[in-house]
């Protein structure tokens, strides 16, 4: 802890913050410290023992860095389709693009004085309020839908080792305005924390299609931690690919906070070669006829671990609400492990909530039946994979964006 206090110091002469944001993030710090990295005396962590995985992984971990590199290799963008881009690269923002869209429409804040920090969320959180040195904020003004996706590229080069760094960005969608967003990690970096904070303010008759891809593989540690604030008739779409990292905890927590609302997760975690991650989601139905739909698969080989912590909850006034949750996994060799926690904590009478988990092996019948028309074993089995992940990837709404995930996973069809 003492080369963090040395850092935070290193941080905050490097930014031009007032007083009360210099208070406001010491106050983060100290929460911070008197919590730690998360280990499994947390019951939100009883399966992700953090603190472990981070002193296991990487040595004499840095705080602070003013290592900066300023060309991209234009070839980690996507080219599928045109886009809005912003781009942190090795934790700093190195470039914003909304060229494609009125500028009257779409409000860009960088001022870290105008960050609002949240406290007392979990330690992470306030880490991240503590020392994070580049803030966005992302602002679609009322009856406004962009013209383009946003696609935010979170890289990390070779040069980046044994650093914690926290990104944080805030989306404020206006009623009736709508937004595609991709967050995508493109890592070339090794043994780095990765600390992110993602704030949405969804206004009535608002869209968020919000997709995250870590599919690059590397063995940086990262959580990524999304609070996603819904009003009236307000819709929030969430897709998780999770393939890429050594360690990823993608945390959701979505308050459904004005009737008609609807939240949706769909995910998927695909692993080998050792890798842990965990979804958790919470989703807070606080008003009537609210809506949530959540669903996730995880294949799992050769010693990967997975887990997904859903819980769903409904407040004595949110009457009429619709809950579903289900998570299924493929375990494809003896040593791995999935690890799943349902939760429904309900005070409403007037519900329709349910959720499932299931966990297995591929159906040998079936890869026999595929083999007798002629397909490999190896064939047979990616064939059933894709198809037992397919079901996930078919819930995204935007065609571009799904042909690009399919792509990523290698489902054809």
């Amino acid at each position: 802890m003492e080369q963090l206090k040395v850092d935070f110091n290193k941080v905050i002469e490097s930014l031009k913050l007032s007083e009360k944001s210099i208070n406001s993030r010491k106050e983060n710090l100290n929460q911070f410290v008197e919590n730690g990295f998360p280990n499994k005396r947390a019951e939100d962590w009883k399966f992700s023992d953090l603190n472990q995985i981070i002193s296991s992984n990487i040595e004499n971990l840095r705080f602070h860095t003013d290592f900066e590199i300023s060309e991209i290799d234009e070839t980690t963008f996507i080219d599928k389709f045109a886009h809005n881009k912003i781009i942190f690269l090795n934790g700093v923002i190195s470039k914003v693009d909304f060229s494609s869209e009125d500028d009257t429409k779409v409000l860009i804040t960088r001022d870290l004085n105008q960050n609002e920090n949240s406290k007392e969320v979990n330690s992470l959180v306030s880490l991240n309020n503590a020392l994070i040195a580049s803030y966005i904020r992302v602002t679609v003004k009322e009856n406004y839908s962009m013209n383009e996706p946003l696609i935010i590229y979170n890289i990390t080069t070779k040069e980046l080792k044994s650093t914690a760094i926290n990104l944080k960005t805030d989306i404020v969608l206006e009623k009736n305005s709508s937004l595609k967003l991709i967050d995508l990690f493109d890592d070339s970096s090794e043994n780095n924390f990765i600390n992110i904070v993602q704030n949405f303010d969804i206004a009535q008759d608002a869209i968020l299609k919000n997709y995250k891809i870590d599919h690059k593989k590397n063995s940086n540690i990262k959580y990524s931690y999304n609070n996603i604030n819904l009003e009236k008739n307000s819709i929030s779409e969430n897709f998780i690919f999770s393939t890429g990292s050594k360690f990823i905890k993608n945390e959701i927590n979505c308050n459904l906070n004005d009737e008609y609302s609807s939240a949706f997760i769909n995910g998927i975690i695909n692993l080998t070669n050792s890798q842990h991650h965990e979804i958790k989601t919470n989703i807070n139905h606080l008003a009537e006829n609210t809506k949530s739909y959540q669903l996730i698969k995880s294949v799992l080989n050769e010693n990967a671990k997975g887990i997904y912590q859903g819980k769903i909850y409904v407040d004595s006034k949110a009457q009429k609400t619709n809950g579903y949750q289900l998570s299924k996994a493929l375990l494809l060799s003896e040593n791995t492990e999935f690890d799943g926690k349902p939760e429904l904590e309900i005070y409403a009478d007037d519900v329709k909530c349910s959720h499932g988990a299931t966990s297995g092996n591929l159906d040998e019948d079936a890869i026999f039946y595929l083999m007798s028309r002629g397909l490999s074993n190896q064939q047979s089995k990616e064939l059933l994979i894709n198809g037992f992940l397919l079901d996930a990837v078919e819930k995204i709404t935007d065609i571009e964006i799904k042909d690009l995930i399919k792509n990523m996973i290698g489902i054809t069809e």
